[in-house]
């Protein structure tokens, strides 16, 4: 009864496969690629065809081990089919591929000379074998592109059912457990379950593409170590079974005894873990950087910010370290037309002094004219280019061992920073992959540090201009200082007898020297606001005090309600309307000026009114607010760009309305004071800048 089920089941994948290979023999004559699916679905219908009418004999043997290379050899296409293939993954399929080799050795000196030892080594190489194939079926599925996962999913899953029947088989085999032969006789019908898995697979084969990464093969590597220990294991205990000697305590310590020896020398020393890595990635990958991941921590190391963030600077020397294992390095930048050093990270020995970088003025302006990284270990031994020995490079670099290489930072052809890097413990010579990671990743730092120093320049011209707007206001209130000390110059010549006119004369020096006074606190770089405090105030002091001094010159009337109360600063709004009523009477030819005061609802209304020449639409809009702009000759054209934005600071708004020949009117709307609040009966706080 088990014959003819281990039969008809192996009889059941053979007629099934063999319809596979005649389905596909038709694309495998016209597309090559084709040609190892027709034929792993052909070596696997011949296989189980022997294993239906010769069990157990040898030769079915070796057409399993056949159909496995032959499914692991189309594994390997699919691989070879990205650019980007790995010699790490290519080690992978080579030790499966031999491990299979190792399976026909054995077979054939199992006909010469049959022995338990060769059958229990057959065994556990099957095992690995199914192993190390499921390793590479999950490599191949996780690295298929997302759209032909879908297509490749019913192949992987196949073959994933192919190799796992096989390994569990194997391994009762090896327990030897009366179930394997069982599960030897039902093997055949496992397989045949299989076919319509690969029939749905190979309807879109073109779809079937697979990107490689180095932690993929770093994986298959590992898993791949593993079982190759378990197998070295068995196949060394099947070697000593028998001898009558237990072997495996002294085995066991040996092995213990060289993975602690190996710890010890890796873990703690940084220049072996340097030399690993570096033979690591000479001999398992075409590329010695996984640039994605590379480029990912570059980036994320410049972007850093928050309160915690090191300086732009440190994080620029940090990211070049971290590409080429440096333990260190300096930023050195162009201060004023000399060299500076602008930031250290983790800097092995002193920092050079000021005359040292005054050495590296001539080597910093060769290397932004050629864009070159500087490796001064080949200096030093001797094997760099006629170029690099023509560079000026200084003497302390070439005696100081630490220092290791110079990578520009360019920035529109222009070098913005050289960040120099310390040698690491185990150091090697700078290759091209090397160069051309560096040199892209010295213009992304680049535009990274132009735009810092763009920034800083950017923050302090606007600190100058903060300074020349104050400086131009207060220009202009200096001017009208001087026209009213000017005035009242004139007029002492006429009234200096006058006791009134003195105690007049007296008050306005008083007043001009306290304003003089302001004017220099508001100069202050950390002066405060101009609007200094809103708070309830009565109206008329305000604007009696502003109209004032303007009075001597032409006649300028209050009218209105002048004892409402608004919210204001009372400083500020006494030097609007100032600036308001002096543009009125410069503009007016002898006509009064009229200030009037009025309450509309929740807010009160002030407006400068003249008639003098007028404006027309055009200067209003486009110029009369904008600052230095005047119809006035020898005109700052500052008061109403400051009125306008002293209102606008207590949450007020002017508005004009003017006519060429027929005068001009400011508006001027705050905020009513509520009814309850009782003005100010004490001096008004005045404005400072």
């Amino acid at each position: 009864m088990d014959a003819l089920i281990g039969f008809w089941s192996h009889a059941l994948a053979a007629a099934f496969f063999a319809g596979l290979t005649l389905w596909r023999l038709r694309d495998a004559a016209r597309n090559p690629a084709q040609r190892l699916l027709a034929g792993a679905f052909a070596i696997t219908a011949c296989w189980a065809w022997l294993a239906a009418v010769t069990p157990g004999d040898p030769i079915v043997g070796y057409a399993e081990s056949a159909r496995n290379l032959l499914w692991i050899s189309l594994l390997y296409s699919l691989s070879a089919a990205s650019d980007e293939r790995e010699h790490g993954l290519k080690l992978v399929y080579g030790a499966v591929a031999a491990v299979i080799g190792l399976q026909l050795i054995g077979a054939t000196l199992e006909l010469i000379s049959p022995s338990g030892a060769l059958v229990q080594t057959a065994l556990v190489l099957r095992i690995t074998t199914a192993a190390g194939a499921l390793v590479l079926v999950h490599n191949v599925y996780g690295q298929a592109a997302p759209e032909s996962r879908s297509q490749i999913r019913f192949a992987a899953l196949g073959l994933a059912l192919m190799w796992v029947y096989d390994l569990n088989l194997y391994t009762i085999a090896d327990l030897g457990s009366a179930g394997a032969r069982r599960l030897m006789e039902w093997r055949g019908l496992a397989v045949a379950l299989t076919a319509p898995m690969f029939a749905l697979a190979t309807r879109g084969e073109s779809g079937w593409r697979v990107r490689l990464s180095r932690a993929a093969t770093f994986q298959s590597l590992s898993l791949l170590a593993i079982c190759a220990y378990f197998a070295l294991m068995a196949i060394v205990a099947t070697a000593l079974r028998g001898s009558g000697v237990d072997w495996s305590a002294a085995l066991m310590i040996a092995l213990l005894s060289a993975m602690t020896v190996g710890a010890m020398v890796l873990l703690p020393s940084a220049r072996a873990r340097g030399w690993l890595k570096v033979k690591l990635a000479k001999h398992l990958f075409e590329h010695r950087y996984d640039y994605r991941t590379e480029w990912l921590r570059f980036t994320d190391t410049l972007g850093r910010a928050g309160p915690d963030a090191p300086p732009l600077g440190e994080r620029i020397v940090k990211a070049f370290a971290d590409v080429v294992d440096a333990p260190g390095g300096l930023l050195l930048a162009s201060d004023g037309g000399a060299l500076a050093l602008a930031r250290a990270w983790n800097w092995p020995a002193d920092a050079p002094s000021a005359a040292q970088l005054a050495d590296c003025a001539q080597l910093w302006n060769e290397i932004e004219e050629s864009g070159r990284i500087v490796e001064f270990g080949a200096l030093r031994h001797g094997w760099a280019s006629a170029r690099d020995k023509a560079l000026a490079v200084p003497n302390w670099m070439i005696e100081r061992t630490s220092v290791w290489a110079a990578v520009p930072l360019l920035h529109q052809e222009r070098l913005v920073g050289l960040v120099i890097l310390a040698a690491p413990d185990y150091r090697r010579a700078l290759d091209w992959e090397d160069f051309d990671l560096l040199r892209t990743a010295g213009r992304q730092a680049a535009s990274s540090l132009a735009e810092a120093i763009g920034q800083e320049a950017l923050a302090n011209a606007q600190r100058f201009e903060e300074f020349n707007r104050r400086f131009a206001f207060i220009l202009h209130d200096i001017k009208n200082l001087v026209s009213q000390l000017s005035l009242l110059a004139r007029n002492a010549e006429r009234h200096a007898d006058n006791p009134e006119f003195r105690a007049d004369m007296i008050a306005t020096l008083q007043s001009s020297v306290g304003k003089m006074n302001e004017l220099l606190t508001r100069l202050a770089p950390r002066s405060s606001t101009r609007v200094q405090r809103i708070e309830a105030q009565p109206l008329r002091p305000i604007l009696a005090e502003a109209i004032a001094a303007r009075r001597r010159d032409r006649q300028v009337q209050l009218l209105g309600d002048a004892s409402l109360c608004a919210l204001v600063d009372a400083g500020a709004l006494e030097q609007a309307v100032g600036h308001l009523v002096q543009n009125a009477i410069d503009a007016s030819s002898g006509s009064p000026v009229v200030v009037r005061v009025a309450g509309d609802g929740g807010s009160v209304v002030l407006s400068i009114a003249d008639r003098g020449v007028g404006m027309d639409g055009d200067f209003i809009r486009n110029r009369l607010f904008q600052p230095f702009a005047s119809t006035k000759a020898g005109g700052f054209g500052i008061g109403a760009f400051e009125a306008r934005s002293l209102i606008a600071a207590m949450g007020g708004s002017v508005s004009v309305d003017s006519r060429p020949g027929s005068g001009t009117t400011f508006t001027i709307t705050l905020a009513a004071a509520p009814q309850h609040s009782a003005p100010a009966t004490s001096e008004p706080e005045r404005k400072i800048a």
